[in-house]
């Protein structure tokens, strides 16, 4: 249960920042400026941008790639396997420079709960 609990984690994370890089992407591709979703900037006016790093189109998609290895990773645990389990705790590291840098509070919650769950659930991975 707990390896199954930690797989929709990564998948929270993985879908719930994912979907909202493709209209940040598509506005900046058509030279527009990042969209707000319910009030808050969609990728930009971060910790990133305050030290110089501008929300680009390559960094939206460097983060959806990171996102959509999350949603695999979930898809992996969910089977119970200990290879999903490796590229969740991998993920972890680099997805949390895009946290901090977009400034995204709850990702690290997620994410720190996930590694917990796959630790404690180790045993029952194949």
């Amino acid at each position: 249960m707990q390896i199954k609990v930690a797989a929709v984690l990564a998948w929270t994370n993985a879908f719930g920042f994912g979907v909202f890089c493709l209209p940040a992407i598509r506005n900046l591709l058509a030279g527009r400026d990042i969209p707000y979703v319910m009030g808050f900037p969609a990728y930009g006016k971060g910790p990133f941008e305050q030290v110089g790093i501008p929300t680009t189109v390559p960094l939206l998609s460097a983060f959806l790639l990171i996102c959509m290895l999350e949603g695999v990773a979930g898809w992996l645990l969910w089977s119970g396997s200990k290879t999903g389990a490796i590229l969740a705790i991998v993920l972890v590291p680099i997805g949390a420079i895009f946290w901090w840098g977009f400034g995204l509070p709850f990702a690290p919650l997620f994410a720190l709960a996930r590694t917990a769950l796959i630790v404690l659930g180790w045993q029952s991975l194949k």
